[in-house]
């Protein structure tokens, strides 16, 4: 098996220059040496290949270390690209104390244990701040997330119900649950009646069911659109807000005198 073997020394200056067909003058195929160029101090690393074959290939040596990487990556945190000598500097409790030299605000900030964070680059002076870098991004993410929730929750989902002209009893009353639900929950209804071919000739009966699940619905909804013209006929239904909000503190006192009762009997 091939193996490496790598010794490292250290020659004195030479007095006078040696030359290198004196040192080698048969150098050996798998022997190398390496001379600095510095004229002080001048140290060799021999490498020697053993064993395994291998003719007359030299062994390398590759540097698999990374670069270190500047941990202020962020262009904010970047003070090296201010070219003005001063800045206009605001402290961490939001108060201005003004225009001051790039220096003093980097040693400003060292005192504090604070970032020197860039907010204007391409003011004359560039306005800087000093906080907490990590805390502030953090913050705004927190906020983000907090907008992405309140959107979400915010936004209002179109929920379709189909049913034919003749429904059953216990089909209907599972779609009329069902509406009433998503109506509580915020949600649109739109109600589908379609009539396929001779079934066009039952349209008032179509109608009369559309009014009565409407009417079912009661003050959960307000009616937002409807279209009687078409084979499929709908009924658009919006959550009636001043309705609904006055039901759910009822819920909650619901549910309150239902733990008390629990408890109480245990």
């Amino acid at each position: 098996m091939a193996g490496v073997t790598t010794t490292s020394c250290t020659i004195p200056p030479f007095k006078q220059p040696l030359p290198l067909s004196h040192s080698l003058s048969k150098p050996h195929p798998r022997l190398r040496l390496h001379f600095p160029t510095s004229a002080t101090t001048r140290g060799c690393r021999i490498t020697c290949r053993y064993g395994g074959g291998g003719g007359g290939n030299y062994s390398r040596q590759v540097d698999t270390r990374r670069p270190k990487q500047s941990s202020d990556d962020d262009p904010a945190l970047d003070i090296s690209s201010i070219r003005s000598s001063t800045v206009r500097l605001i402290d961490e409790e939001q108060n201005m104390v003004g225009v001051v030299s790039k220096s003093a605000a980097i040693q400003m900030a060292e005192d504090a244990e604070l970032d020197l964070v860039i907010l204007s680059p391409e003011a004359d002076p560039p306005v800087v701040k000093l906080m907490d870098y990590n805390k502030y991004k953090y913050e705004q993410q927190k906020k983000k997330r907090d907008q992405q929730k309140k959107s979400s929750a915010s936004r209002v989902d179109l929920k379709e119900l189909k049913m034919g002209y003749n429904i059953d009893v216990h089909d209907y009353t599972v779609r009329l649950k069902a509406a009433q639900k998503f109506l509580k929950d915020g949600d649109k209804v739109k109600l589908i009646v379609s009539l396929k071919g001779r079934e066009n000739e039952f349209k008032n009966n179509a109608i009369e069911l559309i009014r009565r699940f409407r009417d079912d619905v009661g003050e959960l909804a307000v009616e937002e659109s409807k279209n009687f013209r078409d084979r499929n006929m709908t009924l658009v239904l919006v959550p009636n807000k001043a309705v609904i909000q006055k039901e759910a503190p009822k819920k909650k006192e619901k549910t309150t005198g239902t733990e008390t009762q629990v408890s109480a009997s245990v």
